[in-house]
């Protein structure tokens, strides 16, 4: 199935298209578009989708017809590997930029995956993240009500709550602090308004679009070449190299696994209410940086590694601003979604699918 041979992502695949939760049989015979496909995220629903086609009765006879956006067909190629042969897969080259850019035929889904996720980037590129952003979402916004289309998912971030200094649970009506004057405020101010777009297309036009709320997702999949924090832990682990933290790691993080922020992106598809938001985390797997690090060192490592602090002055690493919250899944979990992996069960699926991929 996947080019990599990686045993841990094909048992994950398997475990989103045996999930019942999600409404295959209203996916069979449809076109889905995915944006940001060569990403972590939507590579895993571009594969999710096929392997539905190759192993349910139903998608065998009405196959989900999988429509990828990408810029390169070249990653495309190292991405999906065998699945670009396919008759129902198709790659469409594109710029969200662009006003007009063409997928030809009937979209029934969209799920909009693309975005920035480099932190750095944030930071050196502040106005591409931001047009990025907002103009790559109105595009897919107009395309979508265009197209009549049946279901829309836009993937959002934890960051559009800002910060919260007191540990709270937030659910989705909250919202924190964002400084405005702050440069890497663009990302969490870009997916704001990201956000209130999804709602007024909904509005004005009819769209029925639901935004994602992503806790940090990692597991089998992720690149050796990622440098979020979880994917650096890992290989210092792998490696037995100190991990080294630029904060005091006191910012608390959010976290789910991958294949099950999958499996909710797939139900809040056809399940979820239109113009409404949904915080996807495993509420157990949540953890201030620093104790994330400890975890990784003393457990993963068993503590032949230790932690160390290299505080640089400024903010260099594009690091968003500390906060203290845990992310309330409970709206996700009225859709019948159940977070399946714990946190040392998700670091040591990376860890080994990291291990196979070299």
């Amino acid at each position: 199935m996947t080019k990599e041979k990686d045993p841990y992502l094909e048992e994950d695949l398997r475990e989103i298209v045996a999930e019942n939760e999600i409404d295959w049989e209203a996916l069979a015979g449809c076109s889905v578009l995915v944006t940001g496909s060569t990403g972590l995220i939507g590579s895993l629903l571009v594969k999710a989708l096929c392997m539905a086609n190759q192993t349910l009765t139903f998608c065998k006879e009405k196959p989900i017809r999988v429509v990828a956006l990408i810029r390169s067909r070249k990653k495309a190629e190292e991405v999906f590997g065998p699945l670009y042969t396919e008759e129902v897969f198709s790659c469409v080259v594109a710029d969200l930029m662009q006003e007009e850019f063409a997928v030809e035929g009937e979209v029934d889904y969209i799920l909009h995956a693309a975005a920035q996720t480099a932190s750095k980037e944030m930071v050196e590129h502040p106005v591409e993240t931001i047009r990025t952003a907002v103009k790559g979402t109105e595009h897919l916004l107009a395309l979508a009500a265009k197209k009549k289309v049946r279901g829309m998912v836009y993937l959002s971030s934890m960051e559009v709550y800002g910060s919260f200094l007191d540990g709270r649970r937030v659910i989705e009506e909250m919202s924190g602090y964002v400084d405005p004057l702050a440069v890497r405020s663009n990302y969490p101010l870009a997916k704001r308004l990201c956000e209130n777009l999804c709602v007024a297309y909904h509005q004005e036009y009819g769209v029925p679009v639901r935004i994602a709320r992503l806790a940090q997702t990692f597991g089998a999949g992720v690149l050796p070449t990622d440098h979020r924090v979880f994917a650096q832990f890992a290989r210092s682990v792998m490696e037995k190299k100190d991990i080294v933290l630029h904060t005091r790691g006191q910012s608390e993080g959010n976290y789910c696994y991958t294949a099950d922020t999958v499996r909710a992106l797939l139900m809040l598809l056809t399940k979820g209410k239109s113009g409404e938001a949904y915080n996807i985390a495993n509420e157990e797997m949540h953890r201030k940086i620093a104790d994330l690090a400890e975890f990784a060192a003393g457990t993963l490592a068993e503590g032949r590694i230790r932690v160390v602090y290299e505080i640089p002055e400024g903010n260099s690493f594009g690091y968003a601003a500390d906060t203290r919250m845990c992310l309330d899944a409970s709206r996700m979990r009225e859709l019948s979604w159940e977070p399946k992996h714990g946190l040392e069960d998700s670091f040591r699926r990376l860890i080994a699918s990291l291990a196979v991929r070299g």
